[in-house]
């Protein structure tokens, strides 16, 4: 290297350590100011930093009633306690910033990073900047098991914006929608975009209830801890809660010890909202467990639709698809122009219910008939000799499955759907290759 270039590396790093001095310097007339309503916006760095523990200061800043405030890039991690996001507000993350769970704390089961409650209009955006928690730590000695301990919850909230945020390692999820009043049992009008979320100990992303969720351009991965250690998990826990338009655009779920994407229904009833769920062009690959799991829609369980387009499911672990325990007349579910490619990688034709597709009923006490499924100009590749669906009805049928796949198998292409069909029209074309 040349001395001008050395001299010019030692110039920027230099650069680089003076700005962050400088942005922590405090400056209380400007959170005078602040007070005073002469000024709307606000910098975490007025109210100091301290490099072992930031959780007053940034609280303080949090609390101060700016509508914008900088959390700046000082160099070191904002070492940070759990703390409550505040309503009105956006807060921007400068590249390079990390906010960093302290150690030794996050003791309560439930303590989360960063944490909401019925608040409303709060836009969160970091390109470049990092949430991180120790989630090893929480399975030591010390802490009591637990799966509830967040990056980001939101509990009955409005308008929220995510943008841009890395989310890495909670003792829980990377984020979670759930609710906390009786009066809004969902959080609404929710948009995640540009996301990552690493190595979560439950989920990637849990959606426990939800109106008109937007979640776009995202990364789920490496989730495992406990159960269901998936991607993304949509779960209600109650019959009053909703997936009421919700849609799921351009993400990848790779690499997670559960499902990349699951959806479990079995809270909710008839009197509950109708589903609408859709997911389009995502990417579940490499290494996780199931690729898609939809089940316990109960004969008692809601109406409406789920809709898979253009995804792709390949080099998984387990089936491509799994569905289970899903009552034939109830939310129905649809896939549109998509892919498994290389699925159940473990299984061999003498493997039970180790196939591409698969299709279960284990509760018969809930669901009297398993169906209700369309395939409209799907695609599958499978090197395995053995079938590429099979249906485990315990002899109760198949019911309602319908549509056109299209099937390259070198062994072969055949279906193991049980003797007793109903309302089951598949248009199967054998393919020598794809294109």
């Amino acid at each position: 290297m040349k001395y001008s270039s050395l001299i010019l590396i030692v110039s920027l790093i230099c650069l680089l350590c003076s700005v962050g001095v400088a942005a922590v310097k405090e400056n209380p007339e400007a959170v005078a100011a602040l007070q005073a309503g002469t000024r709307t916006d606000a910098n975490a760095a007025w109210w100091g930093f301290d490099p072992e523990d930031s959780t007053e200061i940034l609280q303080a800043a949090l609390d101060s009633g700016a509508g914008q405030l900088t959390i700046p890039f000082v160099g070191k991690p904002w070492i940070t306690r759990p703390l409550k996001l505040r309503s009105d507000q956006t807060v921007l993350f400068e590249p390079g910033v990390i906010i960093e769970a302290k150690r030794g704390e996050f003791l309560g089961k439930s303590q989360s990073l960063f944490s909401m409650d019925q608040g409303e209009n709060l836009t969160l955006q970091g390109y470049g900047a990092t949430f991180r928690m120790h989630k090893e730590d929480y399975r030591q000695v010390g802490y009591e098991n637990a799966e509830w301990r967040m990056t980001l919850r939101f509990a009955s909230c409005k308008n929220i914006l995510v943008e841009g945020l890395s989310l890495e390692s909670s003792g829980g999820d990377g984020i979670y929608l759930g609710k906390s009043s009786k009066e809004q049992p969902w959080c609404e009008d929710v948009i995640i975009r540009d996301v990552r979320c690493i190595d979560h100990h439950r989920q990637g992303i849990s959606v426990i209830t939800a109106k008109n969720l937007l979640i776009e351009n995202c990364v789920f991965a490496d989730t495992d801890g406990t159960a269901p250690r998936a991607g993304i998990d949509f779960e209600p826990n109650h019959a009053d809660e909703c997936i009421e338009n919700c849609v799921v655009r351009n993400c990848i779920m790779e690499s997670n010890a559960g499902p990349g994407i699951l959806v479990y229904l079995r809270p909710l009833s008839r009197e509950s909202a109708d589903v609408s769920l859709r997911f389009e062009n995502c990417h579940i690959r490499s290494g996780t467990n199931t690729g898609i799991s939809v089940g316990a829609i109960k004969d008692d369980g809601p109406g409406g639709m789920i809709e898979f387009v253009s995804c792709t499911v390949e080099n998984t672990h387990g089936n491509g698809l799994h569905i289970y325990d899903k009552a034939a007349d109830r939310t129905r579910i649809r896939f549109t122009d998509c892919r498994w490619n290389n699925t159940a990688l473990r299984g061999d034709k003498d493997d039970k219910g180790k196939a591409p597709l698969f299709l279960k009923l284990g509760r018969t006490e809930e669901v009297a008939r398993l169906g209700g499924v369309d395939f409209i100009n799907c695609r599958i590749f499978d090197r395995f000799d053995r079938p590429f669906m099979i249906a485990d009805t315990k002899d109760t049928g198949l019911y309602n499955v319908q549509g056109s796949i299209q099937v390259c198998n070198p062994a072969g292409v055949t279906m193991a759907l049980g003797e007793k069909l109903e309302e089951v029209e598949l248009t199967i074309e054998e393919k020598i290759s794809f294109p």
